[in-house]
């Protein structure tokens, strides 16, 4: 092998390496970016999931927390964590896009150009190689040639320089020398021309760029990449910088002071507070006298009941599952009977909430009616369009619902009013208190000696079912302060007193309790320390 085939050799084994390193680059980039993208796709699916987990469920307890402003702001930070994964996921499908598809697109095309340039680069070098060895041989076929012109003209001159020799001798000789100079000058210009001829080809295969304007394509490309690779992120920022601000404005706006004053007006009972307590002096002989209070017991009706006052009433003993509703039917003392059972700023809570949810309902079925009354004049103006007597039924029961509905509404409007007449006293469905505490037989929930044919229902229903399993405790409670427990439905405790706690607050500020007898009952949940269990 010549020295002209080592140097192409090691030429073409450059290019070929080059060319494969950078496209190897190129590939390896692209693998860098899919990694990538996975990776912000996986993170924006953890922050959804992690958005979705700890976002409340509609109509849940934690939705309706939403009102305190500490609930609201984390609630909005879990909304815009949700825009962030969702800037997250934009930022992997613009990489996808923008930078995967479109250089994998590119690798491809340069790898046939590459494949393409490698075989006209060895077809040229087999075409110099060629070349070249032409050239040898002319140079070589040359140089023996103009030899044997020289000897060849020697030999004629020494033939003419001979006196022996004749002049045909002569002549033939300088014909003879004649003939190889001009063989040697053929030789020598057929020499010429393939130098010219190598010449050229081997500047075309050295000068020219061959693989370079590929390679610098590729280099520009990539360039562009790593440049987009950048951009992609930096354009979403100014949002992603927004949701970051969102998330700063949600922790500013929260409001403690508020949420106390929320807390309060959604709990508040409305009792009056409990008054001191008076000095017993015994020294003097005074009897020993109780505190005055709003919360004092009252007289409840089983204390007015007859031949039965001895025996004891629980509405929520091991058959009350059973006994209670059919009380509540008979005596009509039911719990939720005008939301008796509630305290007064509560039960004017619930009272407003029923009668907002009765009107609408009443103003969907005046609508529905309007319509009716719309369509059943169309039909009767064109009978080939419907007949009105199939409207008929639909009117009548949108007529039925909409009374049913205002006599509904009135009734609330009318157990409103005597709420909101009462100020902060305390008026339960049973009986009332008067400004000293006695019972007051005029008033609407008085029960008379005249109902002894009701009185027996309390003591003798306990032995017309079976006992019923007491359901499992989910806490206990210390109570704070005393509490009378004087209305239906509640339970006394004393302060300082352990019970377990049956069923927690639905959000109308009362926990139903047990003692450990088996006497269970309602108590405000602000007058105890409640403990759940996990």
């Amino acid at each position: 092998m010549s020295r002209l085939d080592f140097v192409l050799q090691d030429q073409c084994d450059i290019i070929d390496k080059h060319t494969q390193s950078g496209l190897d680059l190129v590939e390896k980039y692209v693998k860098f970016v899919k990694e990538r993208t996975e990776i912000e796709q996986n993170y924006a699916k953890q922050l959804r999931n992690l958005t979705k987990k700890y976002s409340p469920k509609r109509g849940s307890k934690e939705e309706q927390e939403c009102r305190f402003s500490n609930h609201q702001a984390f609630l909005d930070i879990l909304n815009e964590m949700n825009d962030y994964a969702g800037q997250r996921e934009l930022i992997a499908e613009n990489m996808m896009i923008n930078i995967c598809i479109e250089l994998t697109k590119y690798l491809q095309e340069l790898k046939q150009e590459r494949k393409m340039h490698l075989s006209e680069a060895k077809k040229a070098q087999q075409s110099l190689e060629g070349t070249y060895k032409q050239l040898d041989n002319s140079k070589k076929r040359f140089e023996r040639e103009w030899r044997e012109a020289e000897k060849a003209a020697q030999c004629a001159e020494k033939t003419d320089q001979d006196l022996n020799a004749t002049k045909a001798d002569v002549e033939k000789a300088k014909q003879q020398a004649h003939m190889r100079t001009h063989i040697a000058e053929e030789c020598k210009n057929d020499y010429a021309s393939q130098l010219q001829k190598y010449n050229k080809e081997q500047n075309q295969f050295y000068f020219t760029d061959m693989l370079q304007d590929m390679d610098e394509r590729r280099i520009k490309k990539l360039a562009q990449g790593y440049i987009l690779f950048a951009d992609t992120e930096r354009h979403v920022m100014p949002i992603i910088g927004k949701c970051l601000e969102g998330m700063t404005r949600a922790g500013t706006n929260v409001n403690e002071s508020n949420d106390s004053v929320v807390l309060i007006e959604q709990h508040k009972s409305g009792f009056e507070r409990p008054g001191d307590v008076e000095f017993e002096d015994y020294s003097q002989g005074i009897n020993r006298a109780s505190s005055d209070s709003s919360l004092g017991t009252p007289k409840g009706p089983l204390e007015l009941l007859g031949k039965n006052k001895n025996k004891t009433f629980r509405l929520f003993n091991k058959k009350s599952k059973v006994v209670a509703p059919l009380i509540r039917s008979i005596m009509g003392w039911g719990i939720k009977q005008g939301f008796t059972h509630l305290p007064p700023e509560q039960r004017r809570k619930r009272l407003q909430q029923k009668i907002d949810d009765i009107s609408k309902e009443l103003q969907k079925e005046m609508d529905q009616s309007e319509a009716l009354g719309k369509m059943k004049d169309v039909y009767e103006k064109n009978p080939q369009m419907g007949d009105p007597a199939s409207l008929a039924p639909q009117i009548t029961q949108t007529a039925q619902n909409m009374e049913r509905l205002r006599g509904e509404l009135s009734k609330y409007e009318s157990w409103l009013a005597e709420a909101g007449g009462r100020g902060d006293s305390i008026r339960y469905s049973t009986h009332s208190l008067n400004n000293n505490g006695a019972h007051n037989p005029s008033s609407p929930g008085t029960i008379s000696d005249d109902t002894d044919s009701s009185q027996a229902i309390y003591t003798e229903f306990d032995d017309d079912f079976e006992e019923e399993e007491l359901a499992a405790p989910i806490g206990q409670c210390t109570a704070l302060y005393n509490f009378p427990g004087s209305s239906e439905g509640t339970i006394s405790m004393q302060e300082g007193e352990v019970l377990s706690v049956v069923e927690e607050d639905k959000g109308d500020g009362w926990t139903r309790v047990r003692r450990n007898n088996g006497d269970e009952g309602y108590i405000p949940t602000s007058y105890a320390t409640i403990t759940l269990n996990k």
